[in-house]
This record gives structure tokens, C-alpha cells and sequence, in this order.
């Protein structure tokens, strides 16, 4: 939501009138009204209503539900068999996502739409990937330009081994993927990574506009009086990294100093398995769990913590995942400490702007050192970053390169 939030805020610079299609009464997990401020009053925004399955599924389990639609799957031992029903549903019955049945009544009203007003181009950004079914609809019935915007993969994300895939639904997935992808004009995409994966399904152009960071005027806090150390947004079952809660564990266990000053601050979702493990660890007293908050509370936060966590899955698959927070966390003058799989896009990121530190999953001891070094700063008052390069991604300057793209295609 925030890739194409702050697109549409500076397209009007460059030119170009964004209109925005949404439905009109959705069912999402998490909601912030505050970010309607950030809408350009230039954007012209159509609403349809659309049917939601996630509504009635809440009749079986409203908060299994919420944590599904958000992307937290609970581990395959510990699921209940209303989440193993309901997984099973959402990845075989609703093929690709539970946004299906906004396809029909999508394309019949904007259809009428884009012929009356005489629409250049369709960009569909997902997932859900069924705004993707969207265009390809369109493209099939009118002569537009069409661009499909992958703000994460289709068939290799993180959860989609989770949905419990017959091999008929993983089949239709890779079959509406493919006719995705060569069908559209442009795919565009997030990530290196991501770019040469589809390059083995297409040989349409793709161009590679990463996420970024926007300038945000939000109350200047100072630092946390402890050694905070931050995780902001959801906290997946799968992302669940041992060797910090061992490392930590490790640290209170033998440096006074540390057990007297350290907290781990917890925003946003957090799956039962993460605070398992924290628990296991002992750690719970050392926990301060804020829960969900406005994305300029949370804004806040960053900037007042002493490190920012960055915890990505240790597979193949996250590989290509640059998570959307890494562009605030760079421009918030606070030591990133990241874990994820070897050659991660958002390593090099984190390398080539210095704004962190990267492990992979089995560097225990080296993390557990640089933790204890980053204390160290702490009680010296010296704990700072040296950010180099970061321009290039502001939200402005991406949204220069994707008005570039439109008018080569216009």
C-alpha cells in the first residue's frame, strides 16, 4: 500500500494524473487512517464494492482469519483444524487469493471506465495477485498499455508452500503467472533478484523500481534511555531467528550491564511461535510488545530506538525480498542489525549505503559480538551510523523513474 500511496502522491509532479480504482468496502487486518492524509488531492479515486470472502470466513474464527489475510501462518504442528480448513480454502478454492471475486465486477465497471475516458495505461500492482486477473482482462478486451507491478513474487513467495496446494491449484497458479506475465506490456518489479527469476518466464521488458523512503516531518523524540533494540511490522512464524534470542539470552546471562539496560521492543503483529521462543529464552521481562500502531507512531519509534531489527526467512525464496521498512529504517539515523539467507538483495542495500550490519542464520557467535559491541556505543553514547547514498530512494526520485517508464511507453 505505501510503494503506490507515494506514487500517486508525486505523479502529479511529473505530469501524470493518477486514478486510483479501490473497492469500496474491503476487508483488511490492519487499518490506518492517518495515511489518508498523504493522498494528493489531485488523484481522482474510483470505488466499486466488491464481495469479500475474509467477511464471512470470520464467522469460523474472526482472529484466525485476521492473522491469515495478514500473512501469519502458524507453524503446520501447532495449526488448529479450523486453520488447517481454512488454509486449505484459501489456497485451493480461491485461486490466487482470496481478492477473486473482485475480478469480474472489476473489469465490467472499468472497462466502461477507461473507453469514456480514454485510459492510456493500466497499472495492476500485487499480490493479491487477482488485480493482476484484472489487467489481463483488460488487456484481452481494449488496446491499453499495461504494466504489472509485482511488490512481491507470485509462486515463490514466502507462504505460498504454507496454502496446502493440491497439485491442481499449484498448477493454475503457475499457469495464471506465466499468462501474467507475457501478456502484459511491462513487469515491473522490486528487486533485483526478482527481475531474473521472471526472466526465465518472459521475455517482456522489466524494469526494477525498489521501494523506498519519503521525507516524513514526525515529532523528534530523543533516544531510548535503555538499549532498545526494535523490530517494527509483522512478525511471521517463519522469521523467527533463534540465534538472536539465543545471543541475547547469552548476553543477560553474563554481562550485569547488559541484563540491567537491554529491552526488545516488539511493533506491530507478532506470531504466538515468536513470543514462544522469546519465552523459551526467558526474555519475556525484557519485552516491551506494543502491538499495532500508526505508521507515524511507528515512525517515531525508529527514531528513538538504539538498533532496528530486520529478521527476513532463511530460504531460497526470500532471496528477493527487500522488506519496505529498510528505507525508513536507513533514513533513521539508527544501526540497522539484519538477519536473512546468504545473498539477499537487501544485504547489498545495507552494505553499499552503510546504514547496518547483515548475519546470516548460522553466524551466531559474529552476531552475538556486534551486539555486544553495539552496547558498548550505547554506554559511550557512541552509538551512531554513517548513512552514504541514500537519495536514491526517496520516494520522489523512484516515482521520477517510474513517470520516466510511463512516458517511454505512452
Amino acid at each position: 500500500m505505501q510503494r503506490w500511496l507515494k506514487f500517486v502522491k508525486y505523479l502529479p509532479d511529473f505530469g501524470i494524473q493518477p486514478i486510483v480504482y479501490i473497492p469500496e468496502n474491503p476487508n483488511y487486518p490492519l487499518l490506518d487512517e492517518k495515511l489518508i492524509s498523504d493522498v494528493n488531492e489531485k488523484a481522482i479515486i474510483l470505488k466499486n464494492k466488491i464481495f469479500e470472502p475474509y467477511a464471512l470466513a470470520s464467522v469460523f474464527s474472526k482472529n484466525k482469519t485476521k492473522k491469515i489475510s495478514a500473512g501469519i501462518i502458524t507453524k503446520d504442528k501447532k495449526q488448529s483444524l479450523v486453520e488447517k480448513m481454512m488454509l486449505w480454502i484459501r489456497g485451493n478454492i480461491f485461486i490466487p487469493d482470496a481478492r477473486v471475486f473482485w475480478v469480474k465486477p472489476s473489469v465490467n465497471y472499468l472497462k466502461k471506465y477507461i473507453q469514456e475516458n480514454h485510459i492510456e495505461t493500466v497499472i495492476t500492482t500485487g499480490p493479491p495477485h487477482s488485480l493482476h486477473l484484472i489487467g489481463l482482462a483488460l488487456k484481452i478486451e481494449l488496446k491499453i498499455n499495461w504494466i504489472a507491478d509485482f511488490r512481491d513474487p507470485w509462486t515463490t513467495i514466502g507462504y505460498h508452500k504454507e496454502l496446502k496446494l493440491s497439485t491442481w491449484a499449484a498448477n493454475k497458479h503457475k499457469k495464471w503467472e506465466a499468462e501474467v506475465l507475457n501478456s502484459c506490456d511491462t513487469v515491473l518489479v522490486t528487486s533485483p533478484t526478482t527481475k531474473k527469476e521472471f526472466q526465465a518466464l518472459t521475455t517482456r521488458p522489466i524494469e526494477v523500481i525498489t521501494n523506498g523512503y519519503d521525507v516524513e516531518r514526525v515529532e523528534k523524540k530523543p533516544l531510548d534511555a535503555k538499549f532498545t533494540m526494535a523490530h517494527i511490522g509483522s512478525f511471521l512464524s517463519q522469521r523467527n531467528p533463534q540465534i538472536l534470542w539465543e545471543s541475547l539470552a547469552e548476553l543477560i546471562q553474563e554481562n550485569e550491564a547488559f541484563a540491567q539496560h537491554f529491552q526488545l521492543k516488539l511493533i506491530g503483529a507478532v506470531s504466538k511461535e515468536v513470543l514462544q521462543s522469546i519465552s523459551d529464552y526467558h526474555l519475556d521481562n525484557y519485552v516491551n510488545n506494543l502491538g499495532y500502531v500508526s505508521h507515524e507512531e511507528a515512525l517515531i519509534q525508529q527514531r528513538s530506538s538504539q538498533v532496528l531489527l530486520l529478521i527476513e526467512i532463511d530460504s531460497e525464496e526470500t532471496k528477493c525480498i527487500i522488506p519496505g521498512k529498510l528505507f525508513e529504517y536507513m533514513v533513521s539515523e539508527r544501526p540497522i542489525l539484519a538477519i536473512g539467507p546468504k545473498d539477499s538483495d537487501f544485504e547489498s542495500i545495507i552494505k553499499s549505503t552503510n546504514t547496518g550490519v547483515f548475519f546470516q542464520y548460522h553466524e551466531k557467535e559474529a552476531l552475538k559480538a556486534t551486539v555486544l559491541e553495539q552496547f558498548q556505543q550505547y554506554l559511550n553514547a557512541n552509538l551512531k551510523v554513517h548513512a552514504v547514498g541514500l537519495q536514491q530512494y526517496s520516494r520522489k526520485n523512484l516515482t521520477a523513474q517510474l513517470a520516466q517508464l510511463l512516458s517511454s511507453n505512452s
